[in-house]
């Protein structure tokens, strides 16, 4: 049996830990470059670049491979070592992370921010612009943040299910062209068999998820955790009492919100209200 390779303190080897175990991982998958960034969704240069160590990539991007690979929590825990105190990740979220890899189905509620799941580029850009990304750290995000919109796609696809109260879907952005692409992708989502979107409008008042973006989690066997977020940071609740308290205000909202056909159509009338694109 080989040896163990032992993680030092010394701050280059985590990253050189790293390096080897993407390294391996893709090698034992008998996988090019390029072949994994095909498989994948992400440039394969990306991946070349992490493999020699010279980037450690984005939260994001670790989280693809390791629901590529099968490792769940793994290449996340190793990309913290590497990243050391300038790490992204607070356990809970890096546990939520795995826990969203083995999810059989998520449901969402948003406040004022469309989920990532749902965002194009344009919006994801202009949404981490304003939480200080910018240069490459920007372009990197917006491109991680695309790629995991794989999870809603193909025949194994998870069922997505989300309410966007009113006022997520009337925040426009300042780029009248990105904000319409952003709200025809909703339209076109919408229509996919695995993905639901309500509309809460903002005439239902009041309700127990008023402030708190929520994400459940159905894992196999029929648990259910929830995470809780906002722009800061977030929290993962896997305590079943209070998961079916936020279920239950869950359930209560959603029997305030349009119906999925109705909220379409919501969609489309806003639509219809924008300005059209004298180019066109």
């Amino acid at each position: 049996m080989p040896q163990r390779r032992v993680v030092s303190g010394r701050s280059q080897e985590p990253r050189q830990r790293f390096a080897e175990e993407l390294h391996r991982l893709r090698t034992a998958r008998k996988l090019s470059l390029r072949q994994l960034g095909e498989r994948v969704g992400w440039d394969w240069s990306l991946f070349g670049k992490m493999e020699k160590g010279e980037t450690l990539g984005s939260p994001d991007v670790v989280q693809g491979l390791d629901t590529f690979y099968g490792t769940p929590g793994l290449l996340l825990a190793l990309w913290e070592l590497a990243a050391g105190d300038k790490s992204q990740f607070k356990e809970r979220y890096r546990r939520y992370m795995t826990l969203e890899a083995e999810a059989v189905s998520l449901w969402h509620f948003a406040v004022s921010v469309l989920p990532g799941l749902l965002q194009t580029a344009g919006y994801a850009r202009e949404l981490l612009a304003s939480g200080g990304y910018k240069g490459k750290e920007l372009d990197q995000q917006v491109e991680a943040r695309m790629s995991r919109k794989a999870l809603l796609e193909g025949e194994d696809a998870q069922p997505f299910r989300t309410i966007l109260s009113e006022a997520a879907v009337r925040t426009a952005l300042r780029d009248p062209t990105a904000w319409r692409e952003q709200l025809e992708y909703l339209c076109e989502m919408a229509e996919q068999p695995n993905v639901t979107i309500q509309v809460l409008p903002q005439s239902a008042g009041l309700h127990g998820l008023s402030s708190t973006d929520v994400w459940f989690l159905r894992l196999p066997g029929g648990r259910t955790v929830a995470y809780t977020e906002h722009g800061y940071g977030g929290e993962l609740f896997e305590d079943s009492a209070a998961v079916e308290r936020m279920q239950r205000a869950y359930d209560a909202m959603r029997d305030l919100a349009l119906s999925p056909a109705e909220s379409r159509k919501f969609i489309l009338c806003m639509l219809e209200e924008l300005p059209c694109d004298p180019s066109t």
